[in-house]
Order: C-alpha cells, then structure tokens, then sequence
C-alpha cells in the first residue's frame, strides 16, 4: 500500500461535527471496550478457576500480580510517550514521523522487555517474601512467578504493538488480536488447571503456562500484523534499524512523568496489599476477589480513557485546541454512562459475584461488602481515567503524576495503614480508603482538564 492511499485513510478529527465528533469517540471506544471488558473477564475466569484450589491459590496469584504490574510500569509509560507522538503526528499527516516513532518503541521494549523477564524469574521467591507471602503461598506462588515472568517478554512487545496501532486510529485490530489470546488463556486454563482432556493437572502452574502461552499467540500476531504493509502504520526489514536519540528523547519527555507515575501507582499498590496482606490468607483472598472484579470497572474509564487520548492528540496535532477540548468531555460522558450502570451491578449484586469465587462465607461476605463500597464511587473513578487519558494525549503528564502520588500514597496507602493498623477497620477499612483515593484524583485532574492549559504544551 502507498504512502499516498494511506495518508488519505489518516483521521482527520479537525473535520468532525457535533455528531461526527460523538460517533468518533465511540468507534474508538468500544473496540477498547471490548477488549479491555474481555481481558478482565478473563482475568475474572482465572481466578475463578484458580478460587476451586483454595484460598492459599488466589493468594499466590494475587500476589504475584502486584509486583507483575510493577515491573511493567516502565513499559506502561513508553506506551503513554508513543501513543502520543504517534497520533499527534498523524493529526499533522506526518505519516513518516508516526513510524519512525512506533519503531523506535519497539526496539527499545526489546532490549528492556529481555532484561525485565529475565529479572522476573530469577527475583521471584524474594520478591514474594517481600510481599509477607505465608509459607502455604511462596511455594506455589513462586512457581506461578517464574512462568509469568518469562511471558512478560512477550506481553511488553504485544502492548507496544497496540499503544502504536491505537494511536494511529486503529482500536479494532487490538481487539481482535487480544479476543484470540483470551480464548486462548481460558481454554489453556480450563485444560491446564483441572487435567481435562487428557492434559496434566497442573493447578496454578497450569494457569500461568496458559497466559505465558496467550501471550506469546498475541505478540507473534501483532508482529504479522505490523509488517503485513495494510496498516497505517507499517514496518520492513529494510527500514533503518537503528536508534534514533532525537526521537527517543522526544518519547522519553512524555514518558517519563508517564513512568513515574507508573512506579508511584504500583509501588503504592504492592505497599497496600502488603498492609491488607497483614489481615491474614482468608481475608487477603477476598481483597483480592474483590480487586479482580474491580478491574471490571476500570475497564470503560481505560477504553474511553484511550480514546480521549487518541482525539485529543490527533485534534492537537491539527492545530485545534477547541475540538480537542470537545474530546474530552463527550468521552468522559459516555464512560460516566457505563460506570454509573456497573456500580449498581456491584452495589445489588457484590456478593452473587463473590460466589462464584469462592464457596467460604467469610469470604465472600468480606469481597461483597469491599464491592460496595467502591460501587459509590464508580462516576468519579471514570472521571479520573478518561481525562487523565486527555491530558496523556496532550503530552500533559506531570498532572496524572502528581494526582497519583497524591491519591495512592495518602489517600490509599496512608489512609489504609491509619483504618486497618490503628482503627482495627480491616478489610472494610482498606477498600474505604480506596474509594476516597479515587474521589481526590477525580476532582484534581478535573481541575486540571478545566484549566486548559494542557492545550499549549510543546512535545
């Protein structure tokens, strides 16, 4: 395909009407939607799964999780650094600026996504201990650490690979790509987990062979994808492969704020579940129910999130402050729609949901509640993630930064020491210092978005 046919295919957000301009925004939604709404549901599925071993499972994996996503931060906020470059550029019709930048990326998560993955495996039973894992978890929860820390090569690749296709415009392909590797996770988890088939059973291990293997179905596919040539963005083996520091430095200006952001949210995320770790196995595995469902509800504020960050950036590239503005507020508007219907469905039906986790009572009665109280919340949670989302798509990053810092260090970490270690609230008093993180950050990138002066930063 020609550079010429393919710069007549870039979105041109400058152009759009008031109904052009909502029918935007939802068509790069909904396929973020929906393939972020099928990763947590698959995520949901693995502990679901993992739940019928015991208590001590969902531990292992929960556990495991938080240093996981730490370990990914700085991926996280590569992907934050090139999404913007990219739609910014194709907003201006750079089309060449939009690749060189999208293969710089890439070969930058190379070098790190081997270092990080080979860091994973050896650092795993240490990492757990660290993370007051019981003497009935670091055993299975280590094994379950080094499978999943050898995949995250391959997952860094495939995240690259959809923040650049995102960026362009392109939220669809993402989606598919990821519908296969989740059918692949749970079809690996059904016959891994449980033996069936004839496969072993493998308990936990099963359940993290299943994602190692998603994920590397998912990278080999974004791979074809991105040197196929039908794209809008491609690349070629006969492209210059080497490092580009004007380029880098560009991505690294908005990424690094990005990153510590990144390191802020889950350094205080492996702070908080070491203090709620501190309730015991049986409590620690309801927070983390609780926390798996959650992730439901972060779902529409991430997919309407991406795409404020797309329009926004494209809108700016076009030189159009105004419609970038108008971005902003439809897609937080339509994810306010989709958050204020699940936090009736976690408010009525929290401990429905808890049982398909577990059959303990103290259990699910403890997951249920901690539901509930986050359900009150769901508007402002949205609120926060869609536009943040903006204001990555502007090259605002010290903004989201400061509001972590600000809502994970005092109003969850702090907030949550003070409830469980001086009140005695326990688990109920972790999940009610969550709920007031997520009200301080709305309101503080709220007040940011309002001021408008994200619309003048140079990236």
């Amino acid at each position: 395909m020609s550079t010429s046919t393919l710069t007549e295919k870039l979105p041109r957000p400058a152009e759009l009407s008031a109904e052009g301009l909502r029918n935007k925004v939802l068509t790069l939604a909904w396929p973020a939607l929906v393939e972020m709404m099928l990763i947590s549901l698959v995520s949901m599925a693995d502990m679901i799964m993992v739940g019928r071993i015991g208590p001590a499972a969902i531990a292992s994996v929960g556990l495991t999780n938080q240093p996981m996503f730490f370990a990914m931060a700085v991926f996280m906020a590569l992907n934050v650094g090139t999404t913007a470059i990219v739609a910014r550029s194709i907003g201006a019709k750079d089309l060449k600026g939009a690749t060189d930048a999208a293969r710089q990326s890439f070969m930058i998560t190379v070098l790190m996504g081997l270092a990080v993955s080979s860091l994973a495996y050896f650092s795993a039973p240490y990492v757990l201990r660290f993370m007051n894992a019981g003497p009935d978890v670091l055993e299975v929860g280590t094994i379950y650490f080094r499978i999943v820390g050898l995949g995250l090569f391959f997952s860094t690749l495939a995240m690259s690979f959809g923040a650049v296709l995102r960026g362009s415009g392109d939220t669809k392909t993402p989606m598919k790509i990821n519908m296969v590797a989740n059918v692949i996770n749970v079809t690996g988890n059904y016959l891994l987990i449980f033996g069936h088939f004839g496969f072993p059973r493998l308990g936990v291990a099963g359940a993290a062979l299943a994602t190692t293997f998603s994920r590397v179905v998912a990278m080999a596919i974004f791979t074809f994808v991105l040197f196929s040539g039908k794209r809008i963005i491609a690349f070629k083996l006969s492209d210059r492969w080497r490092f580009d520091w004007t380029i880098i430095k560009r991505i690294s200006k908005i990424g690094s704020n990005a990153a510590l952001e990144q390191f802020v949210l889950r350094g205080g995320q492996v702070v908080f579940a070491r203090v709620v770790a501190s309730l015991g196995t049986a409590t620690f595995a309801a927070h983390q129910i609780g926390l798996n469902v959650l992730s439901l509800s972060f779902m529409p504020g991430q997919a309407f999130g991406m795409s404020a960050t797309t329009l926004v950036g494209q809108s700016l590239g076009a030189k159009d402050p105004k419609l970038a503005e108008r971005c902003g507020y439809e897609a937080r508007r339509y994810g306010r729609y989709v958050a204020t219907g699940m936090s009736l469905v976690f408010f009525f039906f929290g401990a429905q949901i808890a049982s398909l986790y577990s059959n303990d009572p103290e259990v699910i009665r403890q997951a249920a509640l901690s539901l509930r109280i986050i359900a009150l919340v769901q508007p402002l949670q949205s609120t926060q993630f869609i536009l943040a989302g903006g204001l990555r798509g502007a090259g605002d990053t010290r903004w989201p930064l400061y509001s972590t810092f600000l809502g994970i260090w005092v109003g969850r970490v702090l907030l949550a020491t003070l409830f469980i270690q001086v009140f005695g609230w326990g688990l109920w008093g972790a999940w009610v210092a969550m709920a007031l993180d997520q009200v301080g950050r709305s309101l503080f990138i709220s007040y940011r978005f309002k001021s408008g002066h994200w619309k003048y930063i140079r990236v």
